[in-house]
Formats: structure tokens, C-alpha cells, sequence
């Protein structure tokens, strides 16, 4: 037979890697695939994955970038200056933050349908399999520091930068996924694919929120967030106390077990100087222009009580710059613990704290950014 050469000029590119790709280098990374290691992250930008002859057979490009983008998510955006996102590999010491990891995964996953498409193949993989349909609910009291710093992670995924691309990249991964499993021969592939492991979308619940995966009795009208006629999580009006909770239905909470808006949520509380709050406590205030502010105590207002701290992230692998200090920026955490969080001065307390309702927006926020709530 003749044999004919001919000159390539263009290279297929599978599309789903043109999607992690592309949402990765918008979030400031970029990929590169190697021989040398399965994943790592360089610190200064440069994400290294396995090359595709290297990869377990149940993995892909898609998964593996998300995966490592969960690591960040929880680590929290002073991590894009640290190698392997300041996680230690050699020892059990982040064990919670790569279990948090793994919560958030399937979180972001399961609204998609995609929660086993694109499911971690590492040596957690038991672990991830184990979780509860809801990835957020406590099955036991030592779950608990994980979820914390999973529920802080999912809060992060709508600001800078990772703000809409993952979920841009969720939406589109599922829309080539489900086109792929509708042509016929998708089903009879062999050896069993992991397209066969595609689920359909979640449910969606009147406003617009992916129905909550917990089974039993949560509904709109047992939800800590729900007034007489609007949801505070989803501005939602007219729902039905009924209607099957959405996936942030929230169980009612007081503030003895939350805490949240006087210790990391927020820096600062204002006091105006014609307050009783300055004329009774002013050993406890900080002068400033136009008025004073109550004194802190590293991430927590003076005046807190209760609570145990979680220690903030901090660099695995030292690289002598300031990018080591950089985990002020994401401040050390706390879990209600034994003694509940109260106020020393609640009857004398600032306007600025009296103004801070239960179930408000702010407390909400507050809330959200201290892995109390999604």
C-alpha cells in the first residue's frame, strides 16, 4: 500500500479541558501537564497535573482542576502564594482542611448531577463516598471542625477570584455531559463508563435554590430563615410553610451557640461618643476620628466570651516572603464550645451591636463568612 504523509496543523482538544482550562486561568492559574509529580501547585501561579497516560482511569483534567480549587476555596485567596495551597502532604496535621475539601466537592457537585462524574480519586476517596446526601450535616460531634471550614470555603466561591467561574464551569461540564449520555451508544460502553454515574439535575425549589438533599421533615416553614412573608437567604416571597426545604434551610439557631458577628465576620464596632457604652467603658474603647471603637482582641471583639478556636491556615512549606504572613488575611475561626458565646457588657452594649438583629441580612453574612451557614 501507498503511504501518504501528511502535515498536522491543528490539535484536538477535548472540550471539557478547554472549560477547566480556561476557568482556571481566569481565576489566575495556569495548567500545565507533567510527568514529574500528580498534582502540585507552585505558589507563584502554575498548576501541575499528571499527564493523561499517568492519571488513575477514573480521573480527568476537569476533576483534578476543581479538586485543587476546592484546596484553595478552603484554604482561602492568600493560598495562590503558597506551594500545594499551604496544605502539608507529609502528615495527618490538615487532615479537616483536605476532609473540608472533599464536603465541598461534593456540595458543588451535586446540584449538576456530576457528584460521581467528577469525584476525587485520591486516598480520601472513602471518605468522600461516605458522606451524607446533604455534605454539610454533622454525623458526629468530630465532623464538626470541617464543616466549619467547608461551609466558610463555600461562602468564598462568589468573591474574587474565583466569583461565577466555577460555577460557569460546573454548568457548562453537566450541558456536554448530558448531550454526550443521550446518543444510545453512551450506554453501551465498555469497560462500565463513568458517564453511566451521571444523575440528573437537582430538583429545583420555587426560588430557584437546587431542593435540599436531606431526607425527613425540613420544609420552608421550620426554616430559621423564613418571616411571615419573605426568605431571608433568597429574598423568595409568597412560599408555602409546607413547601420542601431548599439545600439552605437552616435549622433555628440563638446567638449563645453563633457568635459570629463579634468575632471574625466583621474588624471594627463604632461607638458614637455620646453613648453609654463610651461613658461606661471607655477603658475597653480605642480613640478614633469622630469616636471610638471597641478593642479586639485578635479576630473577636474584647467583650466576647465562649467559643474555641480554630487556628488560621499557615504555610506548609516556608518560602521566606510575605506571602508566609499572608494568612492574616484570612483570620483564625471559632465553634461554639463548652461556654457559650455571650456579651460582658450585653446590657450597657453599642448602638452598633443593638442594631445588629437576629436573622437580619448582616447576621446572615456574618454567619456565612464564619462557616455557620451556607
Amino acid at each position: 500500500p501507498c503511504l501518504v504523509s501528511r502535515i498536522v496543523h491543528k490539535q484536538y482538544h477535548d472540550p471539557l479541558d478547554l472549560v477547566w482550562r480556561g476557568a482556571a486561568r481566569r481565576m489566575g492559574v495556569e495548567v500545565v501537564r507533567t510527568t514529574s509529580s500528580y498534582a502540585s501547585y507552585d505558589g507563584r501561579g502554575t498548576l501541575s497535573l499528571s499527564d493523561a497516560q499517568n492519571m488513575d482511569a477514573d480521573d480527568c483534567l476537569a476533576q483534578m482542576i476543581l479538586h485543587e480549587f476546592c484546596h484553595a476555596l478552603v484554604q482561602g485567596p492568600q493560598s495562590f502564594g503558597w506551594v500545594d495551597w499551604g496544605l502539608d502532604n507529609e502528615t495527618d496535621r490538615d487532615v479537616e482542611r483536605e476532609q473540608a475539601c472533599l464536603r465541598l466537592q461534593a456540595a458543588l457537585l451535586d446540584p449538576y448531577g456530576l457528584r460521581q462524574v467528577l469525584a476525587p480519586t485520591t486516598d480520601f476517596r472513602t471518605f468522600y463516598d461516605e458522606l451524607d446526601a446533604d455534605p454539610f450535616v454533622e454525623q458526629s460531634e468530630k465532623d464538626r471542625t470541617s464543616i466549619i471550614f467547608a461551609r466558610a470555603a463555600w461562602s468564598r466561591q462568589n468573591q474574587r477570584p474565583f466569583r461565577g467561574e466555577i460555577e460557569s464551569a460546573l454548568e457548562r461540564t453537566a450541558g456536554i455531559l448530558e448531550l454526550v449520555t443521550e446518543d444510545p451508544a453512551a450506554s453501551a460502553l465498555r469497560p462500565p463508563s463513568l458517564l453511566h454515574s451521571l444523575r440528573p439535575r437537582s430538583e429545583l425549589h420555587p426560588s430557584g435554590q437546587p431542593r435540599s438533599a436531606a431526607p425527613g421533615a425540613a420544609t420552608c416553614g421550620n426554616c430559621a430563615w423564613l418571616d411571615e412573608s419573605r426568605c431571608g437567604k433568597t429574598g423568595a416571597c409568597g412560599l408555602h410553610p409546607t413547601e420542601p426545604a431548599c439545600r439552605l434551610h437552616e435549622a433555628p439557631f440563638d446567638c449563645l451557640g453563633c457568635g459570629a458577628c463579634c468575632r471574625e465576620a466583621y474588624d471594627t464596632v463604632e461607638v458614637a461618643p455620646d453613648e453609654p457604652a463610651a461613658r461606661l467603658h471607655l477603658p475597653l474603647l480605642v480613640k478614633r476620628a469622630g469616636g471610638y471603637d471597641m478593642k479586639r482582641e485578635g479576630t473577636r471583639c474584647h467583650c466576647l466570651q465562649g467559643g474555641s478556636a480554630l487556628a488560621a491556615p499557615r504555610p506548609a512549606i516556608s518560602g521566606g516572603s510575605e506571602a508566609d504572613d499572608a494568612a492574616e488575611k484570612l483570620p483564625p475561626q471559632s465553634v461554639p464550645g463548652p461556654e457559650p458565646f455571650t456579651c460582658s457588657i450585653y446590657e450597657t452594649r453599642p448602638q452598633t451591636c443593638r442594631d445588629f438583629s437576629i436573622l437580619s441580612e448582616h447576621c446572615l453574612s456574618a454567619r456565612r463568612r464564619v462557616g455557620l451557614s451556607l
